[in-house]
């Protein structure tokens, strides 16, 4: 136990954890989930590479000009881009809609640790309204 700690009334000590220590615990833990959820889903990486051949497929050109071989080269090549676009899309889409979970459901929770007291005393209040 801390030195300064001894000191203080077990009141003020229970108000700076209540306050201070576990707030500042949740919202590191908070930060710890939101940047999982990027590396997770690998959300930067995917803009960065959003219009690459899926698992980059390609097909060569070849040597020479073969007006036949070129355009099957090259539909085959838009046709990786277009697919490595979809699934690409579909991946940040997942990651941005866990993001949006993982911050509401930290926003919810830091919110209700820091009203818990006050709904215990309300609750306490109506319990004896009740009884009486």
């Amino acid at each position: 136990m801390k030195e300064g700690a001894r000191k203080q009334n077990i009141l003020l000590q229970w108000f700076s954890w209540q306050f201070l220590e576990v707030p500042k615990g949740l919202l590191l833990a908070w930060k710890n989930f939101l940047l999982f959820g990027f590396s997770y889903f690998s959300v930067p990486l995917l803009f960065k590479t959003w219009f690459s051949p899926w698992r980059r497929y390609t097909v060569s050109y070849g040597r020479g000009f073969d007006l036949g071989r070129w355009s099957e080269a090259f539909l085959s090549n838009l046709v990786f881009r277009i697919l490595g676009a979809i699934v690409r899309t579909i991946f940040i889409g997942m990651g941005l809609v866990a993001e949006v979970f993982i911050l509401f459901f930290g926003l919810s929770l830091f919110l209700i640790w820091l009203l818990l007291p006050f709904i215990l005393i309300l609750g306490i209040y109506h319990g004896f309204r009740i009884l009486l």
